[in-house]
């Protein structure tokens, strides 16, 4: 990519970021990148193609996790354990980007907007296909737990990626067990917390086995 180009798909990267990609004008990316409009055009003939370089660049710079990594992993819970906190901590160094361009999907190019509502199903289909039998609700809470909103809601209010994935663990092992499942926690959670699946409450001090 030569200069006045990557100049541009960085400035329009910035103006994605911070304005959100139906609010910027290709006037505006040429002014941030210091060129003309024409020389704008020279490199991208329309709004599409520039945004389709922003994209490629943008994501290049901040790869999302692979979820086929997860589906090696044979445990579900372990799975969970291990994707959660994986993808929360993508979508914290990726907020305010994902924020703009869920926001402006309307005005995204279609494969582009395409890859971007995929991406939580196909995250919550490998993690629930650690299960050997389907759930409605399981998958529910699973698809819940991957939902960009769902990670926003908890991090504002002040949790870590890691006690966000602690909840909604906590939260899909409820599900399992208003199918009928025998609730099972992965070792991590039952080291440090006490599942009570008589109140459905969780506790964060270790309490001795009584009877109900």
């Amino acid at each position: 990519m030569d200069r006045t180009r990557a100049r541009i798909t960085q400035a329009a990267i910035e103006l994605h970021g911070s304005i959100g990609p139906a609010a910027t004008t290709m006037s505006a990316v040429a002014e941030k990148a210091g060129v003309t409009r024409a020389t704008l055009y020279r490199h991208f003939p329309n709004e599409d193609a520039l945004i389709r370089s922003c994209s490629a660049e943008w994501r290049s710079a901040n790869p999302s996790p692979d979820p086929g990594r997860w589906a090696a992993i044979p445990d579900p819970y372990d799975r969970l354990a291990t994707a959660l906190p994986a993808l929360y901590n993508w979508y914290r160094s990726a907020e305010a980007m994902r924020t703009n361009l869920l926001r402006d999907l309307a005005v995204l190019p279609p494969p582009i907007r395409a890859g971007i509502e995929s991406y939580p199903r196909v995250v919550a289909d490998i993690l629930d296909a650690a299960w050997p039998r389907r759930s409605r609700l399981r998958r529910a809470a699973i698809g819940h737990a991957v939902a960009f909103e769902t990670w926003q809601s908890l991090a504002h209010e002040g949790l870590s990626d890691a006690e966000a994935a602690k909840l909604i663990i906590g939260l899909i092992s409820a599900a399992e067990e208003a199918a009928g499942d025998r609730v099972r926690l992965p070792p991590n959670l039952r080291k440090r917390s006490a599942w009570r699946p008589s109140t459905r409450t969780y506790s964060t001090k270790p309490s001795k086995t009584t009877a109900d």
